[in-house]
């Protein structure tokens, strides 16, 4: 368990079975941050046998920062990581692509949740099985976000279907690769990501 891991998430984003180990992390971070707010309420009373001191003021607001944390671990607890099964499929045929896993995009009128993605140059592949949500929608929220950060003529195609996503991970290995569009693509995708 990292210590740091509490509190930046920059260096785990986007790798295998993020979201579910994420969710410990952020629910550990609440504990504490309550357990804060609640022993400098209990020292307060305790010194001055009154609930009327400068440290319950103290824990009254250390209780916003507890609070959003709480929201946040909720929001975690809400999706799930790639299962292995899947995962196994995928890797077979995403050897050598730069992979992303677990990413959850929130627009302003739904969520995707998207537990695999590929980018290899200006073309971004990705799939979301959950059948309620439209790929071309995330595929044009995607759209959006890569512009306002300037990459323009991107390809973004989502796939519901697993044995479909790995035939088109297969035709993006003969794609000529540009490393430094992936990475920075991958790192706007990932900062725009839960």
């Amino acid at each position: 368990m990292s210590l740091i891991r509490l509190f930046t998430t920059e260096t785990v984003k986007g790798t295998k079975h993020y979201l579910d180990s994420q969710k410990k992390y952020e629910w550990i971070r609440t504990a504490i941050y309550f357990a804060i707010s609640l022993s400098l309420f209990a020292a307060g009373v305790i010194t001055t046998g009154t609930r009327n001191n400068l440290l319950t003021i103290v824990a009254v607001l250390g209780c916003l920062p507890a609070s959003k944390s709480l929201v946040e671990a909720v929001i975690y607890s809400r999706y799930h990581s790639l299962d292995d099964k899947d995962a196994d499929m995928i890797e077979e045929h995403s050897k050598e692509l730069y992979c992303l896993y677990d990413l959850v995009f929130t627009s302003r009128e739904k969520t995707y949740p998207v537990p695999h993605l590929v980018v290899r140059g200006n073309t971004i592949v990705g799939f979301m099985p959950n059948e309620k949500l439209s790929e071309t929608d995330c595929a044009k929220h995607l759209d959006g976000c890569l512009k306002i950060d300037n990459f323009k003529d991107v390809s973004i195609k989502l796939f519901g279907d697993i044995h479909k996503y790995t035939g088109r991970l297969e035709q993006l290995k003969e794609l000529s690769e540009d490393e430094a569009l992936s990475r920075n693509i991958g790192s706007t995708l990932k900062s725009v990501s839960l």
